[in-house]
């Protein structure tokens, strides 16, 4: 029998984090025409790279058979509704939970691009100039309900045929809510891995990832390829540090939230502190209503979260006393929150302060010495949190600049995404050694870094192709 090679192109997450997109095609064994897909199909967020964004999708949609979702992240969905504009008509396979978190994300980013292209077109009208993008959203709303009626779920460990030779599985990777790690099976041909965004093992709200045992490829993630995480047991120590601080100054404490997880984590952190008299009862605001939404969604998939937490939430102290948090489903009352009198807990969209209500909690609060920015999760390369994290003096919001005179600190350890040392472990479960290791999902010094510990720890062959460079696996 002839044997089906893979041909894999990285269409994003090459040498950088956002814009996860891996085509597949396979060759066919015998008579055969191969399979053509994709697994993640995600938005470029850092500034440098978004103009990738508005570039037709560099492979032919219309023969594409299908997409694999790892999970509902920006990063790895938020370019869905443009391919199907473009064309495409498959199935997207995912999760259950990610079938659900994708429609509040993808609809959340077809409004804000309504909006950023009204803002934009307003405010380059007064001032003259125009924008180096066309003035209108990558994709609409009517495009991401086109998508979401090409969804197909699948749970954890049921298989699915993708053309004519290919099997797919998903498995547990314990980062968010329905994540998943795909495995590929190709008829006479090789066996793929793909880790999505591994979570860290032993950390509060979901499962562990799913032990990687055979693979002749494996396509890894490297978000933190350079550095491992602080130890978990000192994130409520920082928290509770910095909660009191804000208010024995009185000033607020602003953390950009990614709604999916971490808004998650953060509450149940604040919950024990507040439980364990650890932190005073302050105003604590969830000032996102998609984090808001993300929440109700966790609490109905509860059978997808850890042992403790479910039953912290169906049994312990967070089963019935939510009466610390404040819900700000509506602008109204979101733009209360700011010159309210003393200190104020606000978790915002969005993580990286790319757009999202958080602008406006910076714009009110930057200028504090008495408040605090606290970050709670990994900053790309290139966007605002980034800038923040690495001591910008200003920044420019709303078309004008803002002096940054609050304090600006970061969560060590409260991460989705796997560390250095969780990754080589995940790796070195392996039973038999792949013939290639193929690192992604990282910034170049951050993948190159993972790559020289896989080949000095294991000695597997490992590459860390570049963007649009085509790799064949036989």
């Amino acid at each position: 029998m002839l044997c089906s090679g893979v041909r894999l192109t990285l269409l994003g997450a090459a040498r950088q984090v956002t814009g996860s997109c891996y085509a597949l095609e396979t060759s066919g064994a015998g008579n055969t025409g191969g399979s053509r897909f994709f697994v993640d199909c995600g938005l470029y967020q850092e500034r440098a790279l978004q103009s990738r964004n508005w570039e037709p999708t560099p492979f032919d949609v219309g023969a594409l058979h299908a997409v694999v979702l790892t999970h509902a992240h920006l990063d790895h969905s938020g370019l869905l509704p443009k391919l199907v504009r473009e064309g495409f008509r498959g199935p997207i396979y995912t999760t259950p939970p990610t079938a659900e978190l994708i429609r509040i994300v993808l609809e959340d980013s077809a409004r804000l691009q309504r909006e950023d292209v009204d803002t934009k077109k307003k405010r380059h009208r007064k001032e003259e100039r125009k924008s180096p993008h066309p003035y209108r959203p990558l994709y609409t709303l009517d495009d991401v309900k086109r998508t979401l009626r090409q969804v197909r779920m699948l749970e954890y460990g049921e298989p699915v045929r993708i053309g004519s030779d290919v099997s797919v599985v998903l498995r547990d990777a314990g980062h968010i809510l329905g994540s998943a790690i795909v495995e590929i099976e190709v008829d006479a041909g090789p066996r793929l891995v793909f880790s999505g965004d591994l979570g860290q093992p032993e950390v509060p709200l979901v499962r562990n990832p799913t032990p990687l045992q055979h693979a002749d490829y494996v396509i890894v993630e490297s978000t933190y390829g350079a550095r491992d995480h602080e130890h978990n047991t000192k994130i409520e120590d920082q928290l509770a540090e910095a909660v009191n601080t804000a208010a024995d100054a009185g000033g607020n404490l602003v953390i950009p939230t990614f709604a999916i997880d971490r808004a998650q984590q953060l509450l149940l952190h604040l919950g024990n502190l507040l439980h364990a008299g650890r932190i005073p009862q302050l105003r604590v605001f969830l000032d996102s209503p998609m984090a808001i939404r993300v929440t109700e969604i966790y609490m109905r998939n509860l059978e997808y979260l850890d042992d403790a937490t479910r039953e912290a939430l169906t049994q312990g102290h967070l089963a019935e006393d939510w009466s610390w948090l404040e819900l700000s489903r509506t602008r109204a009352q979101s733009m209360k929150i700011n010159g309210l009198p003393g200190t104020q807990v606000v978790l915002a969209g969005s993580g990286m302060c790319t757009g999202g209500r958080i602008k406006h909690h910076l714009a009110w609060n930057l200028g504090r010495p008495e408040s605090i920015l606290l970050f709670a999760g990994y900053q790309a390369e290139g966007t605002l949190g980034r800038l923040l994290l690495e001591g910008a003096r200003s920044v420019r919001l709303f078309g004008r600049e803002h002096d940054v005179r609050a304090s600006v600190r970061q969560i060590q350890g409260l991460s989705a995404h796997a560390g250095r040392d969780d990754l080589l472990g995940w790796l070195g479960g392996l039973e038999t050694s792949p013939r290639r290791i193929i690192v992604s999902h990282g910034s170049e010094s951050a993948a190159l870094a993972l790559a020289e510990r896989v080949r000095s720890d294991f000695g597997y062959e490992v590459e860390v192709p570049r963007y649009r460079e085509p790799l064949e696996l036989g």
